[in-house]
Order: structure tokens, then sequence, then C-alpha cells
């Protein structure tokens, strides 16, 4: 079984050759570990924490390599447990090597995320915040970098903390009048002043769920559906976007069977764009295979580029039939192939016209680029499906508080509502949490971290 107590060691620097790579060791007996490999001018135990010693790493008499060693003393390190860090050079001969010597030496490697399980269940992170640092870890642009960084700096972790406090004082309060049920005339929970507070949190719980809608966008990207009749240049635009020839481009109809994704950062914002089959009346089988998934990858987008030909009437205020799928989206009506353009036409203003054949496509850019500048990224914003879950049902038990206030329901049902609430706030902290939550959040991160 493994335990807290055991001392953990992996490499923490990504898998391959490097200049330098970093072997990390958490846990009771990591000086000790470390100073039986590490000849330099002092051992280990005699380092002051947050300090720095050069050295060797001796296999059998024999030295592996010169390293750096740093010592960072609990509970003043990033699990709370002694952790050591070995910064030795990048070969995988050395790193497999001093990562063998640290187990026979005493250490185990370590399980996924198990560095910052140990902050976790050493109060050195809540939840929220260790989650973040896997999306820190995991970002792939500046806006999901910027949310992560809240998250880790406890932006979820203060909200929820000013909530729980205020609903733990009037919980309190209502079960204190429970202790003198035979005094039926004394009431400590003012019921005004209750239901001014419930009002509050809901409007603050209703916030911080509705801004999933934007938390989730910058975690996992703005998806982007591009859609539109055959042959109208949608495996074309997408190329010209990425600037490579990702989808294969004919003048034949119906040459795209499935859908294809692709991602690009557009002023920090993650966009996840989608090339997917012509729109067409069609008795080949697996064409109209193609065509469904289509459709259905359109539902699922949040914002959709319908590509129209240069020679197509386009109407912006009518859907029609063939495309009914898209009722509801956000939808940017394009016009390609503005190189073939020979007059003057008399469409409105919402068209964006392009070229993708010759790459001309920068007005659908800057169209695109005022979107995601449209999303906030400042303030606290859910991105976590586990948050926006457990906020979900706090804010239906405060819903339930406030309706028992109402209808005058005894202290008794409002204080059991008040606690789902206050339960429902902890799961997202991690307060109130299983193993099996635990153990699949942290199965998730990468080994080392």
């Amino acid at each position: 079984m493994y335990t807290l107590e055991d001392t953990i060691c992996a490499i923490s620097t990504p898998h391959g050759v490097g200049g330098i790579a970093v072997i990390r060791v958490s846990g009771t007996q990591a000086v000790a570990i470390v100073d039986k490999l590490f000849v330099g001018r002092q051992h280990v135990a005699q380092m002051a924490s947050h300090t720095l010693a050069f050295g060797t790493i001796v296999d059998d008499g024999t030295t592996l390599d010169e390293v750096v060693v740093s010592l960072y003393r609990a509970p003043r390190s990033y699990t709370g447990d002694d952790v050591v860090e070995i910064s030795c050079h990048g070969s995988q001969y050395v790193q497999q090597t001093l990562l063998r010597l640290l187990v026979d030496t005493g250490a185990r490697l370590a399980k996924p995320g198990e560095f910052t399980q140990r902050a976790f269940l050493n109060g050195k992170l809540d939840l929220t915040q260790a989650e973040a640092v896997a999306d820190l870890i995991a970002s792939q642009s500046r806006a999901e970098h910027d949310l992560a960084i809240t998250q880790m700096k406890g932006g979820v972790t203060n909200q929820i903390g000013k909530l729980r406090e205020q609903l733990l004082q009037f919980t309190a309060l209502l079960e204190l009048e429970l202790d003198f049920a035979d005094h039926e005339e004394l009431e400590f929970a003012d019921r005004r002043q209750l239901l001014q507070l419930v009002a509050q949190i809901k409007q603050h719980l209703k916030q911080l769920t509705e801004s999933f809608t934007f938390g989730n966008a910058i975690k996992n990207g703005i998806n982007v559906a591009i859609v539109g009749n055959t042959n109208v240049g949608k495996s074309t635009l997408l190329n010209a976007l990425l600037a490579d020839d990702r989808a294969i481009v004919s003048d034949i109809d119906g040459t795209t069977r499935d859908t294809i994704e692709e991602t690009m950062v557009i002023d920090g914002m993650l966009f996840r764009f989608v090339d997917t089959a012509g729109i067409r009346q069609t008795n080949n089988a697996i064409e109209n295979i193609g065509i469904e998934r289509s459709k259905q990858a359109a539902k699922k987008a949040q914002v959709v580029i319908w590509l129209h030909d240069i020679n197509e009437h386009v109407d912006v205020s009518a859907i029609p039939h063939e495309y009914e799928f898209l009722k509801d989206k956000t939808i940017i009506q394009v016009i390609n192939k503005k190189d073939l353009l020979t007059e003057t036409r008399t469409d409105t203003a919402d068209l964006v016209y392009i070229s993708a054949k010759k790459s001309e496509i920068e007005p659908l850019v800057e169209r695109l680029r005022k979107l995601a500048n449209s999303i906030p990224t400042t303030g606290v914003l859910v991105s976590n499906v586990r948050h926006y879950e457990a906020l979900c049902q706090a804010l239906e038990a405060i819903e339930r508080v406030d309706s028992g206030l109402r209808d005058g329901l005894s202290g008794e049902l409002v204080a059991l509502d008040l606690h789902d609430c206050l339960d429902s706030l902890a799961k997202v902290t991690g307060e109130i949490t299983s193993q099996a939550v635990l153990n699949s959040i942290f199965q998730h991160f990468c080994i080392g971290k």
C-alpha cells in the first residue's frame, strides 16, 4: 500500500534528451536518500533550506554525473514535506540511472500527480488550486494560462470561502434555536437578514455558474464549425487559417467525407476549427454519413462560419430548410472567392468577403479577433466541470432555503438545506471529497508534478 510516509521520486522535466533534467524527491527520507548518493563540499543534511549545492552523484564509487542539488525543507516546500531536486545533465542514461539509484536507496517511483496530491493533503493547496496546476501545465493560449494563474492564486477559493463563512454563521444560529426548541419564542437567526443573505448568495452563485460558459471556452477553446454547400472552399479556408495544407482540396463535390479538427490561437484565445462535409442532397450513403456528422459538429460548435460561393445569393435574414440545424448559433456569414467578383454586390454589411485560395482572409480573422476579445478573461471564471456541477447543486440548495424561508418552514428543515449548500461548496475546494474523486483528478496529471 502506498502511504504518505513513502519517499517518492520522479523525473519532472519532459521525456527526451535536453541540456538539463530535474529529478524531484519528496518525503520524510528525501534528504537521507540523496545524501547517500551525493558527494559535495557538505552533506545535504547540513544544507540550509532553499539553498543549492554543487557536487557529483556517485554510483558504487564511480561518478555518474555532476549535479546541482536544491533543498526545500518541510513545511516550506511545494509538497509540505522535505523536497530535494537534483539538476543533472539531460542524458536519458543519466536520468534513468539516477532514478534507479534513488529507488534502490529507498525511494519509490511517484504516481501521476502525486507531488501535487501531497501538497493538497498537507494543506499547501486546496483542490481548486491543485487542479489549476494541471490546467497551467496544459495551457495552450495566453487566456488559458491567465485563467489557470488566477485559479492557482485562489480566485474561486476566495469566493467560495466568503460564501461559506456567511452561511456558517446563520446555520449556527438556526441550530442554536433547535437546542432551545422548548422555547418557541426564542429566535436567534433574524429571518429577514437571512433572506437578504440568501438573495446575495443566490446572485453570487448564479454569476459563478454563468461564468462557466466563458471559462470553458477559454480552457477548451472556442469551437468553430466551417459549414456550407459542396465546393465553396471550406477545406481551402481551413488550410488558409492554419497556413498549412491540412485538408485535401479538390474541385470534385463531396471530397470531404468526415470532419477535420485543428486549433490555432488568435489574440491569446484558442480556437478549434472543424472542417465539415458539404451540405447537399445525395444518394451516396458514405457522403450522407459525413453530412450528418457535419450537422452534429455544427450543433456542438459555439460559432459557425457559414461559407458561401461568390455566385450564391445570400439572405442573412433567413435560414434555408437544409440549414435549420444552425438556428440559435452565432453565425459569421462569409463570401468566398472574392477574387472572382466581376460586379458590385448589394448584400448587407453583415457579410465578410475573403479569398481562401489566395489566403486573403484578414476580414474573417478580424471578426474572430473581435470575438476573442469579447470574452472576459479577468475576474473569477469557473472553467472546471466538477466545480460547475457542485456550484449548480449549491444554487439548487440555496433556492430551496429561499423558498423554505418564504413559506415559513421550520428552522430544522431550513438548516438541512443550508447544510446541503455548504457541503456542495465544500466539494469545490476539496474540504469534502472522496478518495475516488481525488484519484480521478490526480491520475490525469503528468508524472513528476
